[in-house]
C-alpha cells in the first residue's frame, strides 16, 4: 500500500530510492547524497508555468545551497529525454530525476487523486522534502505554492545548519 505524504514527518528516515537523473547520466540513490542535505522536490510536469518558475528558483539560488552543503533534485514522472529539453530550453542549473515508474512518487505520498474541471485524475502533488546528511527528513513541505518557496526552504536549511 502506497504512504500517504501526511505519514512522512521530521525524524523519519527518508524512503530510500533509485532512479535515473540527468547529471552524467547516472542513476541516483538517497545513499548518493549521504553526508550532505538533499533538496528533493516534486513537481507534477516539465515546462509547465509553475514548474518552471520552481525550476528557475532553484537554479537561481544553487549556489547558496551549495554553500550549505546542499543538493537539489527536482522530479517528475516525465522521461529523462524531456528532463534534457526542459533543462536546455531553460538553461536549468539543477539535476532532474526521472520517476517514469511511479515508485519514489509513491514512496514519498505524492502520488494524488486531483480533480479538474469536474474529472478526477492521478498526478504529482507539488511537495518538498528536506533530508539530513543522516538520510533523516528534516522538514516537509507537503503542499507547496511556488512563489517565494524557494526562499523558505533555504530559510529552513541556514536555520538548522546555523
Amino acid at each position: 500500500m502506497p504512504v500517504k505524504l501526511t505519514e512522512l514527518e521530521a525524524g523519519h528516515a527518508a524512503p530510500n530510492f533509485s532512479m535515473s537523473i540527468t547529471e552524467a547520466d547516472e542513476v541516483a540513490t538517497l545513499d548518493t547524497y549521504a553526508g550532505r542535505y538533499l533538496i528533493l522536490y516534486f513537481y507534477p510536469k516539465d515546462d509547465t508555468p509553475g514548474c518552471t518558475t520552481e525550476a528557475l528558483d532553484f537554479t537561481a539560488r544553487k549556489a547558496d545551497f551549495s554553500g550549505l552543503n546542499a543538493e537539489i533534485l527536482g522530479v517528475s514522472r516525465d522521461t529523462i529525454e524531456k528532463h534534457n529539453k526542459f533543462i536546455a530550453k531553460k538553461d536549468l542549473g539543477i539535476a532532474l530525476g526521472s520517476d517514469s515508474e511511479g515508485h519514489v512518487t509513491e514512496a514519498y505520498g505524492v502520488w494524488v487523486e486531483k480533480s479538474m474541471y469536474g474529472k478526477t485524475y492521478m498526478g504529482i502533488q507539488r511537495a518538498t522534502f528536506l533530508i539530513g546528511p543522516d538520510g533523516k527528513i528534516a522538514k516537509v513541505w507537503p503542499k507547496v505554492r511556488v512563489k517565494g518557496h524557494v526562499d523558505d526552504v533555504l530559510s529552513r536549511l541556514r536555520e538548522i545548519t546555523g
